[in-house]
């Protein structure tokens, strides 16, 4: 009876983050195209961001209760979701297309952020020592801030795309939304972590599981619901670039501040779930000048998600 409970209160906790994600991503988006901020610099920014928020509250609470298998694998976890589930189901609603910047910087950047963690997490600088201390996250931050950096002069050099003009948003409620955003993510993030440990130690099943599947794939629901919304309506740009984006922040912006609030333990283990994450990259990348150039087709969106499924079984059957 206990784990039952614990299942649904982690479901709630799911529920109230994927809404605050939702208010959050409304909120700010409305703030920018006030600005008259491009498709694009949204979807790498402000929408990969607000997306990206739950992994962000789950992690700096796992962080500080010591939890650093969900740190790591939250986060590993949800970018091999982000790519080969949604990224898959998307571009199997519609072939994406996705400009040059994104074939040649945005997603070799991604790749270059999973480089970067395992080159860190493994102990290069620490004798070996297996661990993200402050001195990593200040590096994975700076290597954040030079994303930022990027989508700015990209904003700058690139006036052609604007959003589509919608029903505005007043800033008051565009301001509230954010804040209850916000709130919704710090309470929902704190259910799913402290029932995922509970649910966890009544099956017997290691954190790290947890971490890499049902965690990860919760957190990543707004990321889902955005992508798949964006491929209904044929905005490629915000599709991929929330992707892209989320992926790129979850390891610069969510381990760098992580591990600022705790060193954080590493887990050779997760090697395996970093190469998986490399390959699904290249394959990405490669799949730009298959068939249409710098589309991902359906039938390549259809790969992904059967690799996903086949990675998935072995994880399951490792731990069994």
């Amino acid at each position: 009876m206990a784990l039952f409970i614990n299942f649904l209160i982690l479901i709630l906790g799911l529920v109230v983050l994927v809404k605050g994600a939702d208010w959050l991503v409304d909120g700010a988006s409305a703030v920018a195209k006030r600005l008259k901020v491009s498709d694009l610099a949204i979807g790498l920014t402000i929408v990969a961001f607000g997306t990206s928020a739950p992994e962000l509250v789950v992690n700096l609470i796992g962080s500080f209760n010591g939890y650093d298998n969900i740190v790591f694998g939250n986060v590993i976890g949800s970018n091999n979701f982000n790519l080969f589930i949604i990224l898959g189901i998307a571009g199997i609603i519609t072939p994406l297309a996705v400009k040059s910047s994104t074939v040649w910087k945005e997603i070799p950047y991604s790749l270059l952020a999973v480089g970067i963690l395992a080159f860190l997490a493994n102990g290069v600088f620490h004798g070996g020592l297996k661990t993200l201390n402050w001195f990593d996250g200040i590096v994975l931050l700076i290597f954040f801030v030079s994303f930022l950096l990027y989508v700015y002069k990209q904003l700058q050099s690139d006036p052609e795309s604007h959003p589509e003009q919608q029903k505005m948003i007043a800033t008051k409620w565009a301001t509230l939304m954010i804040i209850g955003g916000l709130a919704g993510l710090v309470i929902g993030g704190k259910l799913v972590v402290d029932n995922a440990i509970e649910i966890a130690k009544a099956l017997n099943v290691s954190d790290k599981i947890i971490g890499l599947t049902i965690v990860a794939a919760g957190t990543s629901l707004p990321e889902l619901a955005t992508s798949v919304v964006a491929a209904l309506k044929k905005n490629n740009d915000i599709a991929v670039g929330n992707i892209v984006g989320s992926n790129i922040f979850n390891i610069f912006l969510i381990l760098g501040v992580s591990s600022l609030i705790s060193p954080l333990d590493y887990d050779v283990v997760f090697n395996r779930d970093l190469v998986i994450l490399v390959i699904g990259t290249l394959f990405v990348f490669g799949a730009m000048f298959v068939g249409k150039r710098h589309t991902l087709d359906r039938w390549e969106a259809s790969l992904l998600l059967i690799a996903y499924l086949g990675y998935l079984g072995y994880m399951i059957s490792q731990e069994v």
